[in-house]
């Protein structure tokens, strides 16, 4: 006994699929990549032209399409190792693809600032769409636990 309600069929977690997660968002990251790559491309002053598409910043292609696999892949894997959809799960995959993005520089101490920073901006944002996500009872039921009633006014009957 875990000491936990037990999950009704509503709450009842449902696994995702990992790597079919990973490769869809690291192909949509990758599609994000490819237009930064293009902008990157035509505001830079170079001889190579339009090859320089890929030649150039082609590496962030392939940082965004890794970065979006692997937040896709933590958030999915941790999700179906805890049994649970939480903000948690966002934070470790928000993790995942800052520490990426900062391995992009060479350097330790960025790629743990950028997890930090990227987990917890994911942590935050996955946090604040299981609140806005509930349904209008428990906002209500929630709203009237934190904001204290106005009192209501008597009225005396006048005879």
């Amino acid at each position: 006994m875990s000491g936990l309600p037990p999950q009704t069929l509503e709450d009842a977690f449902e696994s995702k699929p990992a790597l079919r997660n990973a490769a869809t968002i690291g192909f949509q990251a990758g599609i994000v990549g490819a237009f930064v790559s293009a902008v990157q491309n035509a505001l830079g002053s170079h001889s190579r032209g339009a090859a320089g598409f890929l030649t150039r910043s082609g590496g962030t292609i392939g940082t965004f399409a890794a970065m979006g696999a692997a937040f896709a892949f933590t958030e999915a894997a941790i999700a179906n190792q805890r049994e649970t959809n939480d903000a948690l799960n966002g934070i470790a995959g928000g993790c995942a693809a800052g520490f990426l993005a900062g391995l992009r520089t060479r350097s330790i101490p960025v790629a743990l600032g950028s997890c930090a920073v990227i987990g917890a901006a994911m942590g935050t944002f996955d946090y604040a769409g299981e609140i806005a996500g509930r349904s209008k009872e428990e906002k209500e039921e929630k709203r009237k636990k934190f904001f204290k009633s106005v009192p209501q006014p008597v009225n005396h009957a006048s005879e």
